[in-house]
């Protein structure tokens, strides 16, 4: 049988509170799941909305391998050198030409590596290039170097996503949603061998709306006035799937999803292996 190179893909992550948890679960996670590498959305890392260098850097000297990003990553002006700079970081690949950074690149996992793509849905997102034209070009240049390709499909509307998951069944090893904050329970393996979920969720505040402060989104529903909003405070919660892909074909085996509970005694872990096809 050959090789099972093991990924572990983070949600999105929300402010401080959000940096906070991955800091308190990876080691934990680290040791449960035995990743190759480690990726994570932080998009809305900084603030609960865009991403700073200084806490890009600091979530990948934390143990995060690869950072992806999302359609708020142009919220802080100042990270757009950091994109261009660092080669750890990406942004969704359909963005127009001249747009600062990179969407997809090779990284190392032992004695292979993967291609890992960033590339935004266009469903109530901004107007950006198509992302199914665009996975064909970059397919056709990343897997003569890889059988190993992930993407993060940072979308609004679950049929984009769903929709994307089943044209590049097969072509890509596993499709990773991310946007929305809240883990869909559709964790499975496609039939001709993608992993797929439709969102992995958030690592943030447990007991908020998409990590923010209820109150604060609640009175902007109620009111239609702008409101400020702020990060939620209380339990946190780190969701994310590990993925186990075959080396040699770059099919999935097997993708788990989870969601994991720091507290102050250690880690408690929910646990769900995704469907496999039949």
């Amino acid at each position: 049988m050959s090789e099972v190179v093991r990924v572990l893909f983070l949600g999105d992550i929300v402010g401080k509170p959000g940096r906070q948890a991955v800091q308190n679960c990876l080691s934990f996670l680290r040791k449960k799941f035995a990743p190759d590498i480690v990726i994570a959305n932080g998009e809305n890392a900084a603030g609960g909305i865009g991403v700073t260098p200084e806490i890009a850097a600091q979530l990948l000297d934390g143990g995060i391998d690869v950072l992806t990003t999302g359609n708020h990553a142009w919220k802080e002006k100042k990270v757009y050198t950091y994109l261009d700079s660092e080669a750890r970081i990406l942004r969704p690949a359909n963005y127009p030409p001249g747009a600062p950074g990179r969407g997809w690149a090779f990284y190392p996992v032992r004695a292979h590596r993967i291609a890992v793509v960033n590339l935004s849905g266009r469903v109530f997102m901004d107007l950006v290039d198509c992302p199914f034209r665009a996975i064909d070009a970059i397919l056709e240049e990343a897997r003569p170097g890889t059988p190993l390709v992930l993407v993060d499909f940072h979308a609004e509307a679950t049929s984009e996503a769903q929709a994307f998951g089943w044209y590049v069944d097969g072509r890509c090893s596993a499709v990773v949603g991310t946007h929305t904050h809240v883990q869909t329970a559709d964790a499975r393996i496609l039939p001709a061998g993608t992993a797929y979920i439709t969102d992995v969720g958030m690592c943030g505040p447990l007991d908020s709306v998409i990590g923010m402060q209820a109150e604060q989104v609640i009175d902007r529903f109620r009111s239609q006035l702008p409101q400020r909003f702020e990060p939620a405070r209380g339990r946190p919660v780190v969701c994310g799937v590990s993925v186990q892909i075959d080396a040699d074909t770059g099919h999935a085996r097997q993708i788990e999803r989870f969601q994991a509970f720091p507290d102050g005694e250690g880690v408690a872990l929910r646990l769900e292996t995704g469907l496999l096809p039949e």
